[in-house]
C-alpha cells in the first residue's frame, strides 16, 4: 500500500491551504497571464493551432498540479516539446498527436511506477546546460514562419529548415508589417521591466503580457495588416481519433519514446530547479520524482485525448510561480482555472492577437532561456565541460534532443574516465 500511496495525491498536499490560499491564488493568476501567450504561441508553432495550446495548458496544467510530485511545478505546452512535435506534425499531420500523446503518456506513467525518476541525477550538468541552450536556439528558429508571415519550408534538421524558410520569405517578398510587430513586441518585452522599475510600479504585470497587449492595440489603432489568431471555439474539448492518423507503428513507437523521454527529463529538471529556488532540495518537502512522472504522464494522456498536445513541466512558468510567492500546488491549479475563464470570456479579444507578436514573445523567451550572461560564466569552466555544453547544444539543433543527450552523456562520461586515468598515471609517475 505504501508503494502506491507515495505515487498518489494525499491530504498532505494541501496541509497549508488555509494559511496560504490567498497568496497562491494571486500567484496562480500571475502565472496564468504569463502562460496565456505562451500556450497560444506553442500551439501555433507546433501546427496544432492556438486552441490546442490552450487546451494543453488547461488540462495538463490541472492534472499535473493535482497528481504530480512537486508543490511548485507548473505544466503545459513547452518549447522543448515543440522541438520534437514540429517535424512529426509536418510529416504525419495533427491527427498523429492523439495516439502519440496517449502512448507517450503511458510510457511516462510506467517510468514512474518502476521508479526511474532518480535517473535524472545521473545526467552531467554540462549536458543539461547544453540541452537548455540547444532548446533555446531551436525555439527561436521555429518562430521564423510567424514573424515573417511565411510558410515553413521543411528540411532534414531545424537549422536547414530555418535557412530555407528565410530564403523562401525573401524570395516571396518580406512582410514588413509582421517584422515591425516583432520589433515592437521585443522592445516592449525587454523595455517594460526597466520602465516599471524606474516608475516604481508595485503591481507585477508580466512583460510578455504587456507586449502582446501593445502589439494588438497597435494593429487595431493603425489598421496594420498582419495575420491574426482568429476566432477560437469556446469549447474546452475537441474530438480526436486514434485511427485518423497515417503514422505507422514503428514511427509511432519511436515518436512516443522520444516524447516520453523528453517529458520525463524536462519535467524532473524543472521540478529539481524549483526545489533549489525555494531551498528545499534536500528536505522532506522536496519533489517526489516518481510521482512527478505519474502526474506528467497522466497529464499528457488526457491532454492529447481532448484535442491538446503532450506536455511537460515548464521551467519558465514554474520560476514565475515561485517568484510570485506561491507556497503550494493551489497556485498551479488556479493558473489552469484562470485559463478556463480566459477561453470562456476573452475569446473575442484573443482573436485579434497578431501571430507575429506571439512569435516575438517566444524569441524573447528563448533569449531568456539561453541567458547569455550565465552562458559566459559556464564557458569559463573546464575545457571538457565547455566543449560538452557546446557540442550538446549543436547536436540538439542538428540531430535532435534525445540523441544529443544520450551521445553527449556517453561522451562526457568516457572523457571523464580517460582524464581520470591520465591524471592517475601522472600522479603515479610523480611519486616515483
Amino acid at each position: 500500500m505504501s508503494y502506491l500511496s507515495e505515487l498518489l495525491p494525499s491530504r498532505q498536499d494541501y496541509s497549508q491551504a488555509k494559511s496560504v490560499w490567498r497568496h497562491d491564488v494571486m500567484a496562480g493568476v500571475t502565472v496564468g497571464i504569463v502562460a496565456l501567450p505562451l500556450a497560444l504561441a506553442f500551439g501555433i508553432t507546433t501546427g496544432a493551432g492556438a486552441r490546442a495550446g490552450l487546451i494543453t495548458a488547461i488540462y495538463a496544467g490541472l492534472i499535473a498540479a493535482v497528481f504530480g510530485g512537486s508543490n511548485y511545478q507548473v505544466s503545459g505546452p513547452t518549447g522543448a516539446m515543440t522541438v520534437v512535435l514540429v517535424p512529426i506534425v509536418m510529416k504525419y499531420g495533427v491527427g498523429s498527436l492523439a495516439p502519440l500523446g496517449l502512448l507517450a503518456g503511458a510510457i511516462v506513467v510506467a517510468m514512474g511506477f518502476t521508479h526511474l525518476g532518480g535517473l535524472i541525477k545521473r545526467v552531467p550538468w554540462p549536458v543539461m546546460e547544453g540541452f537548455t541552450l540547444g532548446i533555446a536556439l531551436v525555439i527561436a528558429m521555429q518562430q521564423l514562419p510567424s514573424v515573417l508571415s511565411s510558410k515553413s519550408v521543411s528540411g532534414p534538421n531545424t537549422l536547414i529548415t530555418a535557412w530555407r524558410t528565410i530564403h523562401a520569405a525573401i524570395s516571396a517578398g518580406l512582410h514588413w508589417s509582421s517584422l515591425l510587430l516583432m520589433v515592437l513586441t521585443l522592445v516592449v518585452k525587454f523595455g517594460y521591466p526597466k520602465l516599471s522599475h524606474r516608475l516604481h510600479i508595485k503591481i507585477h504585470i508580466p512583460a510578455s503580457f504587456i507586449a502582446i497587449v501593445v502589439a494588438t492595440l497597435a494593429v487595431q489603432i493603425f489598421s496594420i495588416k498582419a495575420p491574426q489568431i482568429g476566432n477560437l471555439p469556446r469549447s474546452l474539448f475537441a474530438h480526436v481519433s486514434l485511427t485518423a492518423s497515417h503514422i505507422g507503428f514503428s514511427a509511432l513507437l519511436v515518436g512516443a519514446i522520444q516524447i516520453a523521454l523528453l517529458a520525463a527529463i524536462e519535467s524532473l529538471l524543472s521540478a529539481r530547479v524549483a526545489d533549489q529556488m525555494v531551498h528545499i532540495h534536500e528536505s522532506a518537502l522536496s519533489y517526489k520524482p516518481n510521482r512527478e512522472l505519474v502526474g506528467q504522464g497522466l497529464a499528457t494522456m488526457v491532454s492529447s485525448m481532448v484535442g491538446g498536445m503532450p506536455a511537460t513541466g515548464a521551467i519558465a512558468r514554474t520560476s514565475v510561480n515561485i517568484r510570485s510567492k506561491a507556497q503550494s500546488r493551489i497556485s498551479s491549479i488556479t493558473h489552469a482555472l484562470f485559463l478556463v475563464l480566459v477561453v470562456l470570456v476573452l475569446n473575442p479579444v484573443i482573436a485579434h492577437v497578431p501571430i507575429a507578436a506571439l512569435g516575438a514573445v517566444l524569441i524573447g523567451t528563448s533569449y531568456r532561456i539561453a541567458s547569455p550572461a550565465n552562458l559566459k560564466e559556464l564557458l569559463r569552466t573546464t575545457k571538457l565541460d565547455s566543449a560538452t555544453l557546446l557540442v550538446t547544444a549543436a547536436m540538439v539543433v542538428v540531430i535532435g534532443l534525445i540523441w544529443a543527450i544520450a551521445l553527449s552523456t556517453a561522451g562526457y562520461i568516457l572523457a571523464t574516465i580517460v582524464i581520470a586515468k591520465r591524471q592517475k598515471r601522472v600522479a603515479a609517475k610523480g611519486s616515483k
